[in-house]
């Protein structure tokens, strides 16, 4: 199975509300969501964001602004990731997605 690299969300979702969405996928998930909605108040902002967004973008917008919105999140996600697939003690490290164990750079 396959799992996302990230999540465009729109808030008005017919059959659950967006924000209990965000709520459950963070269960489970550090996937980066992105809320894109047309409600445009600071406080829908707010919930959206403390829920787990990511990123909110409010319609309209230029899809020229969310793809860069988009690379932006990739970029952290990945990095994110990348920090945390290793762990090192003292001369030890050990590679989590490589499965590799090195010892002051040795394998």
């Amino acid at each position: 199975s396959r799992k996302p690299d990230l999540v465009i969300l729109d808030l008005g979702l017919p059959d659950k509300d967006g924000l209990c969405f965000i709520q459950d996928f963070r269960q489970w998930s550090s996937t980066p969501i992105i809320v894109l909605s047309a409600r445009d108040s600071e406080q829908d902002k707010v919930d959206a964001l403390d829920a787990g967004a990511d990123d909110y973008l409010t319609k309209p917008f230029g899809m020229s602004e969310l793809l860069a919105r988009v690379r932006a999140s990739l970029r952290r996600f990945v990095k994110q990731e990348t920090e945390t697939t290793q762990f090192t003690f003292g001369d030890i490290t050990i590679d989590w997605v490589k499965r590799i164990v090195t010892r002051q750079g040795v394998p």
